[in-house]
This record gives C-alpha cells, structure tokens and sequence, in this order.
C-alpha cells in the first residue's frame, strides 16, 4: 500500500491550496479515508475523515467551513480543498486510510498513511 500526497506549498493568508492523495495497492472507496496534520512541536490532529459507504464528512473545527474533502474513485485519489487560508493552518498535511467508517476521526484508527505535504500560510 503506498499513499502519495501532493499540491503543498507556499501561499499568502487568505489564499487557497487543494491538496491530492493517490493510492495504491489500497481503493479509497473501501474505507473510511482522512486528511491529518501536524504542526512542529504540536500532536498530529484531524482535518478531516471521509466515510466510504455513504460520503459524510466530518472536519475539524478549526477548519469547518474552509476545508472541503473529496474522493474520486475512478483515480483512487482523494483531495482538501483548502480555502481562506490562515497562519495557523501552517503544517504538514497526511492523508490516511483504512479507517474504520462510522467511528471517529482519529490518528489512531487509521493504519496506513502517505509521507506528507508541506502547506505555509504566510502572514
């Protein structure tokens, strides 16, 4: 199983960024799917987690009504739209999958993860 995450990278506060996760070895419409990040010095925390069975999303409150989660199952890709962008949003991005659809969105329920994504939301 290998996870690949792309589209990271420098932009002002304010701006936008979407972020791409291509899986293989692994159909992200099998199960429950997640966006995950950590910034230095801080635990690893939920953006947000997809359910494979039925699509409802759940985020993180610090990025409800910013970040959107998709999945195109014919590319086996899953993406973060990232808008209104803010300094704290600054981190590495992770997208992991085997999670298990209907719990939570947690790190520790999700057993394989890509080696991350740089974002910087400068001030």
């Amino acid at each position: 199983v290998q996870l690949v995450e792309s589209g990271g990278g420098f932009v002002q506060a304010g701006g936008s960024l979407r972020l791409s996760c291509a899986a293989s070895g692994i159909a992200f419409n099998s199960y429950a799917t997640g966006w995950f990040r950590q910034a230095p010095g801080k635990e690893r925390e939920a953006v947000g987690c997809i359910s494979s069975t039925d699509g409802i999303t759940y985020y993180g409150d610090s990025v409800k009504g910013r970040f959107t989660i998709s999945i195109d199952n014919a590319k086996n890709t899953v993406y973060l739209q990232m808008n209104s962008l803010k300094p704290e949003d600054s981190a590495t991005y992770y997208c992991a999958t085997k999670g298990v659809d209907g719990s939570a969105c947690l790190v520790a329920l999700y057993d394989y993860w890509g080696g991350g994504s740089q974002v910087d939301v400068s001030s």
